[in-house]
C-alpha cells in the first residue's frame, strides 16, 4: 500500500489548559497581560488603603482636627491619586497585551481552521451543516477571542485583589475575616452544584447544538428566500427554522429556571457579607474591657464595613468568568472536532504522472455520514473499471443518482475510494500530491460558484499567477468578455452584495473562462452549457473544443445530443458501468442508452398546448 504521512495520536489537554496550548507562542503576552492586570489591582487598593488611615487620623484628633498630621493626610492623598493614576496605565498596557495575544490567537485558529478544512474530503463539507461549521469559524472563535482579551486578565486582576485584600483583612484581623470568609465560601458552594454539576456540562453542549442547527437553518432559510417568496410562505411555515427558533426559546427558558434558584442565593450570600461580620464586630466590641482595645476594634470593624463592597466586586468577577469556562471549553472542544478529523492523506514520497490517462481499476465507492464510518446506502460506484484515453473525450451517461457525477468527484481526489484504483499516467492518485494533482486535473461544475470578488479575481482563481491579458484572453475563448466589459467598472466589477449578480448563463460562462486560463491535461466537464442561451451556446461550444483539443476530457452530459461525437460513451446505472462504446455503436442495441436516446428524440418534438374549457 501506499506510505502515507500520518499523525500520532497525541493525548490531548481539555478546558483552558487546551486553551493555554493553543495560544502557543502568545501566552509571554497573555502572561505579561495577566501581571499588568495584577498589579493594577494591587495599585486600585491604594485608595481604599488611604481613606481607611485618613479615617483613623481624623478619629484619633475628633475633638480637634486642626491638631492632624496634615503631612499624613496629604501623603496619603498623593498615595490615593498616584494608585488610581498608576492603575490606569497598568490595565491599559495589561488590555494592549492580552489583545494582541487574543487577535493573534484568534487570527492562528482561523487560518488553521481554513487550511484543515480545504484538506478535508469533500464529504466532510457535503455531510457536515454549513450553519455548523459558521458556528464554530465565526461564534466559537470569537468567544475565545473575547475570553483571551478580556476574561483571562479580568481573572488574574480578580484573583489578584481578593489575595492581596484576603491577606490584608488576615493580618488587620484575623477573627472579622473568618467571619468574612464564610459568606463566600457558601455562596460558591451554592454556584457549584449548577457549574460543576453533570446537568451544568450537558447543557451547555445543548446550548451550543441549539445554536449550531439554529445557524444552519438560517442558512438554508435565507438561500431558500427566493422560494419562499415565490410560494408566498413565511418563516412559520419554514418549518425547521420556525423548530429550532422555538426550541432554542425553550432552551432558554430551562436554562433560566436551572440557574434561578442558584445565581440568586449566590447574590443574597454575596450583598449579606456586613450580616456576618457586624455580628462577630459587635460581639467582640462587647466582650472587650480595655477601651483602646475597644476603639481600635470599632475603627477595625468600620474598616472592614468599608472594605467588604471592594471584596464583592473582584470575588463575583472571578466567580462569573469561572462559570464562563464551560462555554469556552465547549468551543475549544468543537474546534478540536474540526481539527482532528482525519485530511486526505499525503503520500510520504509523491510520484509525477506520465501521461494524461485516466483509469479506473474495479474502483468502489460509498458516500459515509459525517459522524460515524458507516455506509450511507447503497454503494455509489460498485466494482467500476473503464480508461480515459489522453487527448480523447469520455462522456458519461445514465440517470440521476447512476454514479456519473460521483465518477467525476473521484478524479480530482474529493473522496478516497473503498477500494480499487484511479490512476493517472499509470500513478496511483493517492501517490501524487494534492497540489500536483490539482495541477494536472480543471472541473468546470455545473452549479457554479462566484465568490464575492471581482469577475477579474473570479476568473484568474484558474491560475493566480496569471496577468490581466491573460485573464482577458481567457475570458474572450469563452465568450464572456464583451458581457463583462458593458459592465459597470468591466473586470473590476464586483459580484454579489454591494455588485453585480450575473445570470446562470453568465456564470458558467465565468466557470469556463477559469478552466481556459488553467489549462489543466485533464478537463472534467459537469455539463458546462447547461445555462448557455441559444445564442452563446455555438459559441461556447466553439470555446470549449478549442479548450478540450489535446486534452484528456471527461463529460458529464445531461442532454445527449452534446456528446454524439465522444470517443467513448460510458453508460451507468445503479453504480456499475451496463454499456460503453460511441454513440452509433451503442443505438445498435436494445439497451440502456437506445431508451435514453429514444427518449430524448421525443421530448424534442414537446410542445406545449391550450386546453380549452366550456
Amino acid at each position: 500500500m501506499n506510505n502515507i504521512l500520518l499523525q500520532e495520536n497525541k493525548p490531548k489537554k481539555t478546558g483552558l489548559a487546551r486553551l493555554l496550548e493553543i495560544a502557543g507562542e502568545r501566552r509571554w503576552l497573555l502572561i505579561v497581560a495577566c501581571i499588568f492586570a495584577s498589579l493594577s489591582s494591587l495599585c486600585m487598593l491604594l485608595p481604599v488603603v488611604a481613606v481607611y488611615f485618613v479615617l483613623v487620623e481624623l478619629l484619633n484628633h475628633a475633638g480637634n482636627v486642626g491638631e492632624c498630621d496634615k503631612n499624613l493626610l496629604f501623603r496619603w492623598a498623593g498615595l490615593a491619586g498616584g494608585g488610581l493614576l498608576l492603575s490606569l496605565l497598568l490595565t491599559y498596557l495589561g488590555a494592549i497585551c492580552s489583545h494582541i495575544a487574543a487577535f493573534r490567537i484568534l487570527y492562528g485558529i482561523r487560518v488553521r481552521l481554513v487550511s484543515h478544512l480545504g484538506r478535508l474530503p469533500l464529504g466532510y463539507l457535503s455531510n457536515t451543516s454549513t450553519g455548523a461549521v459558521k458556528k464554530v469559524l465565526q461564534h466559537s472563535v470569537e468567544e475565545i477571542e473575547n475570553f483571551v482579551a478580556h476574561g483571562i486578565p479580568d481573572l488574574a486582576s480578580s484573583a489578584a485583589m481578593t489575595l492581596f485584600i484576603g491577606l490584608g483583612l488576615l493580618y488587620v484581623d484575623w477573627r472579622l475575616s473568618i467571619a468574612m470568609v464564610v459568606p463566600l465560601i457558601l455562596s460558591w458552594v451554592v454556584m457549584s452544584t449548577v457549574m460543576s454539576g453533570e446537568k451544568g456540562a450537558v447543557a451547555m453542549k445543548q446550548y451550543h447544538d441549539m445554536l449550531e442547527r439554529m445557524n444552519a437553518s438560517a442558512v438554508q432559510f435565507v438561500r431558500g428566500m427566493p422560494a419562499i417568496k415565490a410560494f408566498g410562505q413565511t418563516v412559520h411555515s419554514f418549518r425547521r427554522f420556525h423548530h429550532d427558533i422555538v426550541d432554542y426559546r425553550k432552551f432558554a427558558v430551562q436554562i433560566t429556571f436551572l440557574w434561578q434558584n442558584p445565581y440568586v442565593g449566590m447574590l443574597v450570600l454575596l450583598q449579606s457579607l456586613a450580616v456576618f461580620v457586624l455580628p462577630v464586630g459587635v460581639f467582640l466590641i462587647a466582650v472587650e474591657n480595655d477601651v483602646v482595645q475597644k476603639t481600635s476594634l470599632a475603627l477595625t470593624l468600620l474598616f472592614f464595613l468599608l472594605i467588604a463592597p471592594g471584596v464583592i466586586a473582584p470575588y463575583l468577577n472571578a466567580m462569573m468568568i469561572a462559570m464562563s469556562t464551560s462555554r469556552i471549553t465547549e468551543g475549544v472542544a468543537r474546534i478540536d472536532k474540526i481539527l482532528d478529523t482525519p485530511i486526505l492523506p499525503e503520500p510520504l514520497t509523491p510520484k509525477t504522472p506520465v501521461g494524461h490517462d485516466v483509469s479506473f481499476e474495479d474502483v468502489s465507492f460509498s458516500y459515509k455520514t459525517s459522524d460515524s464510518e458507516t455506509e450511507n446506502g447503497t454503494p455509489a460506484l460498485d466494482h467500476v473499471s473503464f480508461r480515459a484515453e489522453a487527448g480523447k473525450i469520455t462522456a458519461l451517461v445514465g440517470p440521476s443518482g447512476s454514479g456519473k457525477s460521483t465518477t467525476a468527484h473521484l478524479i480530482p481526489r474529493f473522496w478516497d475510494v473503498d477500494s480499487g484504483a484511479i490512476r493517472i499516467g499509470g500513478v496511483d492518485l493517492r501517490e501524487i500530491a494534492t497540489e500536483r494533482l490539482m495541477d494536472h486535473v480543471s472541473f468546470v461544475f455545473q452549479d457554479t460558484f462566484l465568490f464575492y470578488d471581482t469577475l477579474l479575481e473570479n476568473i484568474r482563481i484558474g491560475k493566480p499567477e496569471a496577468n490581466d491579458g491573460e485573464v482577458h484572453v481567457a475570458a474572450k475563448a469563452a465568450q464572456c468578455h464583451d458581457f463583462i466589459e458593458n459592465l459597470p467598472q468591466g473586470y473590476a466589477t464586483r459580484i454579489g452584495e454591494g455588485g453585480v449578480y450575473l445570470s446562470g448563463g453568465e456564470e458558467q460562462r465565468v466557470a469556463v473562462a477559469r478552466a481556459i486560463l488553467r489549462n489543466a491535461p485533464i478537463l472534467v466537464l459537469d455539463e458546462a452549457t447547461a445555462f448557455a442561451d441559444p445564442e452563446n451556446e455555438h459559441r461556447m461550444h466553439l470555446a470549449l473544443s478549442e479548450l478540450m483539443k489535446g486534452k484528456t476530457v471527461i463529460v458529464i452530459a445531461h442532454r445527449l445530443a452534446s456528446i454524439v461525437d465522444a470517443d467513448r460513451i460510458l453508460v451507468f446505472d445503479e453504480g456499475r458501468i451496463v454499456q460503453q462504446g460511441t454513440h452509433e455503436e451503442l443505438l445498435q442495441y436494445d439497451g440502456r442508452y437506445k431508451k435514453m436516446w429514444d427518449a430524448y428524440i421525443d421530448t424534442s418534438t414537446w410542445e406545449l398546448k391550450s386546453i380549452k374549457r366550456n
